[in-house]
C-alpha cells in the first residue's frame, strides 16, 4: 500500500490512472503530469501503485474539477479518478447490486422465464436512465411477474447471477482494512441475501418480492428501496459508525443510485448510465471493480483474493 495513504493535507489532491496490466506506461504519466500543468497545476509527485496498472499523481494548485477536466478521456482505455489526498482509504462501502455488484438485472432475468423480458428490460433501461420515477417503473414490471412460479427464483439465481468482477476482492480487502460494506439494492431480498453473502457484505437492504401459494402475487413490499433509502442508509450509517462522509465510498450504475453517489466521499458511477455518470465525481468505465482498490491506494500485493 503506498505510504501516502494517512496524508491529510486538504490543498492537496490525487488523481490516479487505471489502466488493464501493462497497459499504463511512463509516458502516459507524463503526458497526464503535462496535462495537469497546462490546466495550472503542478505535479509533486508520481507514484505507481501497480507498474504498468495503475498509477498515482499527487497534485496541487488545481481543483478535482479542473483535473477532472483534463484528464477524462485523455488516455484511451484508462480510467481516471482524482479525489482529495485526505482519507482516502475509506471506511465504509456502500455499494448497489444489478448491473454493479453482479453482472445482471435480476428483474429482467425472471422476466425473460416467464416469456417477456424484451418488455420489462425496456422498462428497466429508462427507469435506470431516470427517464421513469423509480418507484413506479417497480410496481409497473413486478406486476407483470404475478403468477410466476416462484421456483425460478432459485433457478434463476444458479443459471444467471454471475459475479462483477473484482466484487470479491473489493469488498474483503477494505473489510480486511477495517471498513464496513452494506450493499442497498432496488432489487430483491431472494437475490441480495445470496450476493451479499457470497461477496462478504456486513448488511444487505432491498425489496421484498410479494409470493403467495408458491406464485408470484405481483406486488412488492412498502416502502420500495429506492433513491431516497440509498442516500439514507448512507448517512445512517456514517452516523452510526461516528465516521466523516468524506471517509464513504459509493459505487452504482443507475439514476437511482444518484442520490448516495452525491453524498458519498468518493461517489463512482460504475459502467453507468449517463445521467448517472454525469453526477458522478468519479467514473469508471473500462476497468472492473478492482479499479475502486486503485482508487484507494491499494496494491495488489494487499489484496485479499481467497
Amino acid at each position: 500500500m503506498s505510504a501516502t495513504l494517512g496524508f491529510e493535507d486538504p490543498n492537496m489532491f490525487i488523481a490516479t490512472l487505471i489502466a488493464s496490466p501493462g497497459g499504463l506506461t511512463p509516458a502516459d504519466l507524463g503526458t497526464a503530469r503535462d496535462a495537469i500543468g497546462g490546466a495550472g497545476g503542478m505535479v509533486s509527485e508520481t507514484s505507481w501503485i501497480d507498474a504498468g496498472e495503475a498509477a498515482d499523481l499527487f497534485f496541487g494548485r488545481l481543483d478535482v474539477a479542473g483535473a477532472r477536466a483534463v484528464l477524462e478521456g485523455l488516455l484511451p482505455d484508462v480510467d481516471v479518478i482524482v479525489q482529495p489526498r485526505a482519507h482516502r482509504a475509506k471506511k465504509l462501502l456502500i455499494a448497489d447490486m444489478d448491473s454493479t455488484m453482479i453482472t445482471i438485472e435480476c428483474i429482467d432475468e425472471l422476466a425473460d422465464y416467464a416469456g417477456i423480458k424484451p418488455q420489462i428490460a425496456e422498462v428497466t433501461e429508462r427507469a435506470m436512465r431516470g427517464e421513469l420515477q423509480f418507484e413506479q417503473a417497480l410496481d409497473a414490471r413486478v406486476a407483470l411477474l404475478a403468477g410466476l412460479d416462484a421456483a425460478v427464483i432459485d433457478r434463476c439465481y444458479t443459471e444467471r447471477v454471475v459475479l462483477m468482477g473484482g466484487a470479491r476482492t473489493l469488498v474483503r480487502t477494505m473489510k480486511a482494512h477495517g471498513a464496513r460494506a452494506v450493499l442497498v439494492s432496488g432489487g430483491f431480498t431472494v437475490f441480495a441475501d445470496r450476493v451479499g453473502e457470497a461477496i462478504g457484505f456486513d448488511r444487505m437492504l432491498s425489496n421484498v418480492l410479494d409470493i403467495a401459494d408458491g406464485k408470484l402475487s405481483g406486488t412488492v413490499r412498502k416502502p420500495i428501496v429506492g433513491a431516497d433509502a440509498k442516500r439514507e442508509t448512507l448517512l445512517a450509517e456514517v452516523a452510526a459508525l461516528g465516521i466523516k462522509p468524506e471517509e464513504t465510498l459509493a459505487v452504482g450504475d443507475g439514476a437511482n443510485d444518484i442520490p448516495m453517489i452525491q453524498a458519498a466521499g468518493l461517489g463512482i458511477a460504475y459502467h453507468a448510465k449517463p445521467k448517472t455518470a454525469a453526477a458522478a465525481g468519479a467514473r469508471i468505465e473500462h476497468r472492473d471493480l478492482h479499479a475502486l482498490l486503485f482508487a484507494q491506494g491499494y496494491a495488489r500485493s494487499v489484496w485479499v483474493t481467497d
